[in-house]
């Protein structure tokens, strides 16, 4: 099946905020899982910073100084943490696996009932089997970015967000220094 000039338009395009808004129409009745697996993300964000932080605390109050007590403590402690970042990151994961599900389902539903409804003529014009896969895989193909892709650029954000403030509160000069690669990665990205 040959591509019509508009559909080859649509394709090039690599974000349309009006297609965006439509699909964000099927994830209204799921507002309250998304919202808790963005509560979790900022979570699991803060303790994931949590991390490195207590093992900065075991080499400058522990390991520099030759004091051993109190290490297995914060190492207990460290545990804790990775197990806690552990249990939230699989509710999250959970959640919006399971909201994407319904978000697509409530999609494929309202797709197929449109077929159901299109006169024989359109599918003389159009094969079945090509537009059932069609269907199939663009819709996989929106649940995966929207359960993988999103969350993944979520998490980087608020990740390089804690990071930022974390650096900035330990030692601000230190921090604007290294703020100052930021510009040429940012162009060095759009150079590639």
């Amino acid at each position: 099946m040959i591509a019509t000039h508009d559909e080859a338009e649509v394709q090039g395009r690599a974000y349309d905020a009006r297609l965006v808004r439509r699909l964000l129409r099927y994830l209204v009745p799921y507002r309250r899982d998304l919202a808790l697996s963005l509560v979790l993300l900022l979570a699991i964000g803060l303790l994931e910073l949590a991390g490195p932080y207590l093992v900065g605390v075991a080499i400058d109050r522990f390991l520099t100084t030759g004091q051993w007590e109190g290490l297995g403590l914060l190492a207990l402690l460290y545990l804790g943490v990775l197990v806690l970042i552990f249990g939230l990151r699989y509710v999250q994961s959970y959640l919006l696996n399971r909201t994407g599900q319904r978000a697509m389902h409530d999609l494929r539903v309202e797709l197929f009932a449109h077929l159901q409804r299109l006169g024989l003529r359109f599918f003389d014009r159009h094969p079945v089997g090509a537009l059932m896969t069609r269907l199939t895989n663009d819709i996989e193909a929106l649940n995966e970015a929207l359960t993988s892709g999103v969350v993944a650029v979520m998490g980087d954000v608020i990740t390089m967000v804690g990071i930022s403030i974390v650096l900035v509160l330990l030692d601000w000069r230190l921090a604007l220094v290294t703020f100052l690669c930021l510009p040429l990665l940012y162009a060095s990205s759009h150079w590639i």
